[in-house]
Formats: structure tokens, C-alpha cells, sequence
């Protein structure tokens, strides 16, 4: 599919990409994917830092490969103010625009909300951050690691006792994206079916990372419980844990609602702890969840992987292996639904990105290219299409270093 026709059930809509690193981008690589014109912002010559982030392959960031594709790079200094008149100008032909700096950044450049819809009333100005644009934390520079840990998901993570790990992707980067991505799409809705305005869309990595928390606040605040980590598994929720085989192969059973555990009892060849009031019911084998997960874990670690897995599904009983990257890409199930896709990029050869999610039966997304190469490579494009710049105004930028 050629980039000039472009589809998906985003196809006209256009984004003004300003964020850098990973929240923002993250935001404009999914809306991307399903169609939309993403035209990000990157500083000219050394562009977004994430081109240098990750493991690189000939010099090249492999992570741009994936978060920078199916976008369009246009190189604006943004100190400059010519380069602050572009970005108006573009604001002015952009349904939304997505941003991820500092709060009071865009501000501080006469780009924040109040300029932006003066120029477009029906502008969606997407902010990522921290902490949000307002409270007494605002102003603070904040990343994964921090919102993870103050918004508590870090507090019930790994083991007792131990100091708390944090996962090893940037989690808190990737939820305030998805919340913000939640809220564009619905701000975009109200403003086109419903006769809507453009609006602010203000989401942070604390409160997206509190958002997940699920029943850990009422019960604190009913019962005074401070859920703590609980390691591998969850003592309300059981069995639903990591269990070794004979040749020392973990996987995951996950068994804990109650039709569920009989099959898993039937499984086990011991029925009768389907019946045994110790385990009898949701309630009760939470609360002798370290019992019931000893005799789980004797009985699987009497069996190879192999024979495991085909009694657990023999009785229809949820279970998984723990997988690397190297097991993920062999998944059968994985390959099926396509999510690893194999795209040429002038850089790399043919190299494998994730797939499109979710998949959509009628309009669905696609990959068609990496991420660009060298920042700015689609400004003659961008400029000439939107703005009706002629090659010699762009030129003219370039040379006093505007782009």
C-alpha cells in the first residue's frame, strides 16, 4: 500500500505528534497503525531521543524501528520563533495534537491550550505526564519508574520483604499512553458525534498507574488492609500460581473459580479436594491458598511439561508456559494471529515488529513502514502538502537551521 493511501478507520484524521521518548510516541505509533496522519515533531539533526535508545543494529535504534512507524518526520526547532509559527500552522489542518513535555512547556513556547484553540476551536490537545498538569506535583519531571512507585504499583510487586522490582518494560510510560489514547479517541467522538468542541485530555503515569490498583483502595479505606506483595501469586486468588514439572519447567495454572478447581481436582486425580472445606469455595481457598499450592506443585512436578499440560487440558484448565521473546515469536498461537510481522526497512533488511492490536474485522490496521531514518526526511512532503510551501520557502528554513 503506497503512503499517499493510507486506510484504516482512522484514515483522514490528522496528529500532530510532539511528544518524545516513549508515552507520547506510544500514543501516536497506535493511533498510526489504524490509518491517522501522524505528523511528528522531532528537534532537526539529532531528532527524538529515542533513536538512540535501545539495542542498535549498525548504528541504528531497533526500538524506533517500532515506535516511529507509519508516522511522517518533520524537523522543527521549536526555540526558534519561525519554528513555533510551523507548528501553529499545522495545528490549524491537525484534529490533535499529542504532547508529552514538562507541564508549562508548551506554555512557555506560546503553544499552550489556550494559543492552540484560538487557531483551532476543535483541536484535542492530548498532555502526558507525571503527575498531570495540575496539584502541587505538576512542575516536577517525572518517568515510569517514579509514577509506578508513587501511584503504588511498584509497593505490590515481587516478593516479601524483599525491595520491589520493577517490571521490565517502562509499565507507567505505556498505561498513561493508553489512557491518553483512550481519552483523544473519546474526545474526537464527543467533538464529531455529538457536536463537540476540542478539549484537553490530561493524562499522567501516577493516576494511570493507580487506575490498576482494582480493589486494593476500597479495601483499605473499609478495611484497613494494605495489600502487601504476595510473590508469584495472589493468597485471594487460588490456586493461580507458578508450578514446576519434573524436568524443572514452570508454568502458570491458573485455577481459582470454582468450576475451574473441580477440573483441576479431576485433573489431579484427587476429586475429593473439590469437596474438602478447606478449598471448597473462592473464599476458603484464599485463605489456605500455601496449602493448597504445595499440593498442587507435588502433584505437577511428578509430571514432564508434556504430560502436565495435556492432563490440564484433557480437563479444560487454564495454564500457560512462561515465556521468552525466543518462545513468544515460535507461539503458534502468536504466529496465527499475526503478531509478528516481518516488514524491509533500508536500514535493517527485513526485520520482525509486532503486530497490529486489537485486530478490527472490517477496518483493520496495518504496518506500512518503519520508522523514518533521519528526522525531518518527510518535512518537503509535510510542508509542501499541508502548509502549500513551495520547495524553496522549505529550503530557505533549512538553511537558517529552522528545520
Amino acid at each position: 500500500m503506497s503512503e499517499s493511501r493510507r486506510s484504516g478507520p482512522l484514515s483522514g484524521v490528522r496528529i500532530i505528534e510532539m511528544g518524545q521518548l516513549i508515552a507520547g510516541p506510544f500514543v501516536g505509533s497506535r493511533l498510526a497503525d489504524f490509518g491517522a496522519e501522524v505528523i511528528k515533531v522531532e528537534p532537526p539533526g539529532k531528532g527524538d531521543p529515542m533513536r538512540n535508545w535501545g539495542k542498535a543494529f549498525d548504528g541504528n535504534s531497533l526500538w524506533w524501528s517500532v515506535i516511529a512507524r507509519n508516522k511522517k518526520s518533520v524537523s522543527i526547532d521549536l526555540a526558534q520563533d519561525d519554528g513555533r509559527d510551523l507548528v501553529r500552522e499545522l495545528v490549524r489542518e491537525a484534529d490533535a495534537v499529542v504532547e508529552n513535555f514538562r507541564p508549562g512547556t508548551l506554555e512557555k513556547w506560546g503553544l499552550g491550550p489556550k494559543e492552540l484553540h484560538e487557531i483551532n476551536p476543535k483541536l484535542v490537545i492530548v498532555r502526558i505526564s507525571g503527575f498531570g498538569q495540575t496539584g502541587p506535583y505538576a512542575n516536577r519531571p517525572g518517568f515510569a519508574s517514579v509514577g509506578e512507585a508513587m501511584g503504588g504499583l511498584r509497593y505490590i510487586n515481587g516478593f516479601p520483604g524483599q525491595v520491589p522490582p520493577r517490571s521490565g518494560i517502562s509499565l507507567g510510560d505505556t498505561l498513561a499512553a493508553l489512557f491518553a489514547l483512550e481519552g483523544l479517541l473519546m474526545a474526537l467522538y464527543w467533538r464529531d458525534a455529538k457536536g463537540g468542541t476540542g478539549q484537553v485530555v490530561d493524562a499522567s503515569i501516577l493516576e494511570s498507574c493507580f487506575a490498576m490498583l482494582e480493589s486494593t483502595l476500597p479495601e483499605y479505606d473499609k478495611l484497613g488492609i494494605v495489600r502487601e506483595p504476595m510473590g508469584t501469586g495472589l493468597k485471594s486468588l487460588a490456586p493461580s500460581n507458578v508450578y514446576p514439572t519434573r524436568e524443572g519447567r514452570n508454568l502458570i495454572i491458573a485455577a481459582n473459580a470454582d468450576p475451574l478447581f473441580r477440573r483441576l481436582t479431576q485433573a489431579m486425580g484427587q476429586p475429593e479436594l473439590a469437596d474438602d472445606p478447606r478449598f471448597a469455595t473462592h473464599i476458603a481457598r484464599g485463605e489456605n491458598s500455601e496449602e493448597l499450592d504445595a499440593l498442587v506443585a507435588a502433584w505437577s512436578a511428578t509430571l514432564d511439561f508434556g504430560d502436565l499440560t495435556a492432563a490440564l487440558d484433557e480437563h479444560s484448565v487454564v495454564w500457560g508456559p512462561i515465556n521468552s521473546i525466543a518462545d513468544v515469536v515460535a507461539d503458534p498461537q502468536v504466529k496465527a494471529r499475526e503478531m509478528v510481522v516481518r516488514r524491509e526497512d533500508p536500514r535493517f533488511g527485513e526485520v520482525a515488529v509486532p503486530g497490529v492490536v486489537p485486530k478490527l474485522s472490517e477496518t483493520p490496521g496495518g504496518i506500512e513502514w518503519l520508522g523514518r531514518a533521519t528526522a525531518g526526511e518527510d518535512n518537503a512532503a509535510v510542508f509542501g502538502a499541508v502548509l502549500g510551501m513551495t520547495a524553496e520557502q522549505v529550503q530557505a528554513l533549512s538553511d537558517r537551521n529552522v528545520v
